[in-house]
């Protein structure tokens, strides 16, 4: 029998899962039990539970596998936990399709004021009809939606965009995807050239040392002021204090954010802003058949470890 640990509770079909492969489960709220931990041969953790050196030393003469119940692993010292020679494993391809539907939330959200508009009624100020009424919003179809990191998750944005708005589609990446310009007439260009050109943005590069702040003071002033931007990648790809000045001074349109620089806090310009701006407290995956597929996804690949056999979905 091996003992798994858990930093949050499982949905009960999964521990019964754990359990009747004859596994001791450990469902715990984050690091409180350094004993448990220690003697533990699995890790299930959530991306805001921080692996660093230290805790992996804590646990590795018994640790086997830490599972992120997430696609990022940042919070992760995989080479420290390689070095310890346990395996890290993470969630990808099971909340593409769901996280690219709450990118293009947030874009008409924030391009048709949704928020706003429903603050309003909800306290009683429904504005007159007009032909400039309060609300008036952009529009989305037929406009260029210019994707930053055209991944699984970029592509699913993508392919929305297109196929069910009309959109030209702007795409900048390292690794081209011809596949993508024949479906969709995705065009390759320069970061550069999709900031001028695109009136959407979607940011949804992995957060690395070359990506962060990326989206920054230059890069606004590259951006149409009429452009949204989408960000539903990590927080610190984007300069939220620029975003802020750029949106202050009319230099950009709006903004749609699912992640923030130094979650949970928020900062507080953001907070300020109103007009075109939508926030989420990171809901990209949350839908209960997402995060069911993600956190089974994890459990199989600790049942695979502790069975001896290859993970299903190790980071690399």
């Amino acid at each position: 029998m091996s003992t798994i640990y858990t930093t949050t509770p499982l949905f009960p079909d999964l521990i019964e899962q754990l359990e009747t492969a004859g596994h001791e489960v450990l469902i715990r709220e984050g690091w409180g039990d350094a004993q448990a931990l220690e003697a533990a041969d699995a890790l299930i953790c959530l991306l805001n539970d921080r692996v660093d050196p230290t805790r992996i030393a804590a646990c590795s003469h018994q640790l086997k596998i830490i599972a992120n119940v997430a696609v990022g692993y940042e919070n992760i010292d995989v080479d420290a936990a390689r070095t310890s020679g346990i395996v890290v494993t993470n969630t990808p391809d099971v909340l593409t399709e769901s996280t690219a539907d709450h990118v293009f939330a947030l874009l008409l959200a924030s391009a048709r004021r949704v928020v706003e508009a429903d603050a309003a009624v909800r306290q009683g100020a429904f504005p007159a009809w007009g032909l400039d009424q309060a609300f008036t919003g952009l529009d989305v179809h037929g406009k260029t939606l210019g994707i930053v990191g055209l991944g699984r998750i970029g592509a699913a944005v993508a392919r929305r965009g297109r196929l069910g708005f009309g959109m030209s589609i702007y795409y900048c990446t390292r690794t081209r995807r011809p596949d993508l310009e024949h479906e969709l007439d995705a065009q390759h260009v320069s970061l550069e050239h999709l900031l001028e050109t695109a009136d959407f943005v979607v940011v949804l590069v992995p957060l690395t040392g070359e990506t962060h702040h990326m989206i920054d003071r230059k890069a606004f002033l590259h951006m149409k002021p009429t452009a949204i931007l989408v960000n539903a990648s990590r927080g610190p790809v984007v300069d939220e204090s620029a975003l802020v000045a750029a949106l202050r001074a009319g230099e950009l349109a709006g903004a749609g954010l699912d992640v923030f620089e130094q979650e949970p806090e928020v900062h507080p310009g953001l907070r300020q802003c109103s007009e075109h701006v939508t926030l989420t407290p990171h809901l990209g995956s949350a839908t209960r058949d997402t995060r069911h597929a993600m956190a089974q996804l994890a459990v199989d690949n600790v049942l695979a470890v502790l069975d001896g056999n290859p993970p299903l979905t190790p980071v690399s």
